[in-house]
């Protein structure tokens, strides 16, 4: 094949590359939603930090044993409610057991599609394991929904990218 054949075609292979998808990060960006402020009662919010129209809220906790696994001595219990969520697509939040100074000594997400409830009142329970039980002295939820995070760049080039929530919190967490 002569040279200047080969640099005509150039052009149209490099559109169609760029426009199957294949193209590098052109375009593509991940960008990580600010963690909220835990609260015993927090407002959810989307990943652009607007209120999701839902409440969610810690109604008690109490130190006790789990009933499946005594030997391991007292864990956190703790009872929430998130208030005009939906039933089967509705949010969650990270619930974390915190020290005086609100470090997190133990957290997992908590989701409403797990709760029941009439009416959009939905209630439920769940267990945190804490190393120290005697040191927490609340239960907190970040309000950032954490029920949907879409595809990364580097997961999807195409179809990736845009806003995700905060990473969930974790044990030594300053919340």
């Amino acid at each position: 094949m002569c040279p200047a054949r080969v640099l005509a075609g150039a052009p149209l292979a490099l559109v169609i590359f760029a426009l199957s998808g294949c193209s590098s990060h052109w375009g593509c960006t991940d960008t990580t939603a600010e963690r909220g402020e835990a609260g015993v009662r927090v407002q959810v919010e989307d990943t652009s930090g607007r209120p999701l129209g839902v409440t969610a809220e810690v109604v008690d906790w109490r130190l006790e044993p789990h009933p499946q696994v005594p030997s391991d001595g007292d864990q956190v219990h703790f009872h929430y409610r998130f208030d005009g969520a939906n039933e089967v697509s509705g949010p969650a939040v990270d619930a974390c057991a915190v020290d005086k100074e609100h470090v997190a000594l133990g957290c997992q997400t908590v989701y409403s599609a797990e709760a029941f409830g009439p009416g959009g009142d939905l209630t439920g329970d769940a267990w945190l394991a804490v190393e120290h039980p005697e040191q927490v002295a609340g239960v907190v939820l970040i309000p950032n929904d954490q029920s949907y995070d879409g595809r990364t760049c580097e997961e999807d080039i195409k179809d990736g990218g845009g806003l995700h929530p905060p990473a969930p919190a974790g044990v030594g967490d300053q919340l």
